[in-house]
């Protein structure tokens, strides 16, 4: 039996007035009382009767829509925003891009210039609480991409499944030690990843070794190698994409090779990963995927087609190539030095 509007009432602890006035009238309600009925809405599936709608604000016009990215120069992030530039050009919204640096406290000021300009915001891999953020929009419809909460729109790269194949795969190549190097401390994903890396590794009876903060690009890759070194680990996971391509970068800085001594694997699959040398295993992400439907999701409020939040998630999947290969066999704490003497007295 499907549920109904009573039902959301009582589980919200309200009137049933005030609970339809959260779908039809919800101007009247306060941010608190609005999103509690909504959450409770989505946790039980309700789903409002669809009214005629003789007006939308936003429906006989063209809405402005803000993207708000932590940083464009990844091709992550591009690969979203091109995507959700498409999805509005086809809606015929004019689509608004800010690049908030990977920055907290940029990103609330982005977020609060933008109130005024935009009829929508999305926020992708925001760096600040969700209950911050939407604090900040208030009324503003907002769909958050890489950050879940209850009550607003979400669009999350589910790794339970890349990250799934990728101990695995590791596993099977021999790797019993496995270095994780983090993203940055406020990031979702991140400590998203970490969960679904230790549960893994504890299943398949491997060893992990969690490394430090980082920045998430290229450069923090890099500043991380030494310390994938001396964890013993003869395999890497790191955050992203181009922080893996960094720690290849310090590797070889350091005389090793990869996969010979290290085996690397990223995350993202961005285009650099097929043209590096070697070619990057990664956990591929559906970021184009996730910025066409946010778009979509948010029109859809936009519109008034739906009020209840939804969530949606993307699988990912592993990419294998070749940055990842069998373990050394005479790997061991102190590095690959004596292995690779081993292997060539020379």
């Amino acid at each position: 039996m499907s549920p109904t509007l009573t039902d959301v009432a009582k589980r919200a602890n309200v009137a049933l007035s005030t609970a339809s006035r959260a779908f039809s009238d919800p101007d009247r309600l306060g941010p608190q009382t609005l999103r509690k009925v909504l959450t409770v809405a989505q946790e039980l599936g309700y789903e409002p009767p669809v009214a005629r709608v003789t007006e939308s604000p936003v429906a006989g016009e063209a809405a402005t829509v803000a993207v708000v990215v932590p940083d464009i120069a990844n091709p992550v992030f591009g690969a979203f925003v091109k995507a959700a530039q498409a999805e509005g050009w086809h809606r015929r919204q004019t689509v608004v891009l800010a690049d908030t640096d990977l920055s907290p406290d940029r990103e609330r000021e982005v977020i609060s210039h933008l109130l005024d300009q935009a009829d929508g915001l999305i926020v992708c891999s925001p760096r600040l609480d969700a209950e911050e953020i939407l604090g900040l929009c208030g009324r503003t419809p907002t769909v958050l991409v890489n950050r879940e909460t209850a009550g607003s729109d979400c669009v999350l790269a589910d790794s339970t499944h890349g990250m799934r194949q990728a101990i695995e795969y590791l596993a099977a190549l021999g790797h019993e030690r496995i270095a994780y190097v983090q993203g940055m401390q406020r990031s979702w994903s991140n400590a998203h990843r970490i969960e679904l890396i230790r549960a893994e590794t504890e299943r398949a009876g491997l060893a992990l070794e969690l490394l430090g903060w980082q920045s998430e690009t290229v450069a923090g890759g890099t500043a991380a190698a030494a310390s994938v070194m001396a964890s013993g680990a003869s395999a890497v996971i790191t955050h992203n994409d181009l922080m893996a391509l960094g720690v290849i970068a310090g590797a070889r800085a350091l005389g090793l090779s990869v996969p010979g001594d290290l085996s690397v694997i990223g995350v993202d699959d961005i285009p650099f990963a097929q043209v590096a040398e070697p070619s990057l295993t990664s956990v591929a992400v559906p970021m184009a995927r996730a910025g066409a439907l946010s778009l979509e999701m948010l029109g859809q409020v936009l519109t008034g087609e739906r009020v209840t939040p939804r969530t949606l998630r993307l699988p990912t999947q592993l990419i294998v190539r070749r940055s990842t290969g069998p373990a050394p066999a005479h790997f061991s704490r102190q590095g690959t030095a004596a292995a690779r003497a081993t292997k060539d007295p020379s």
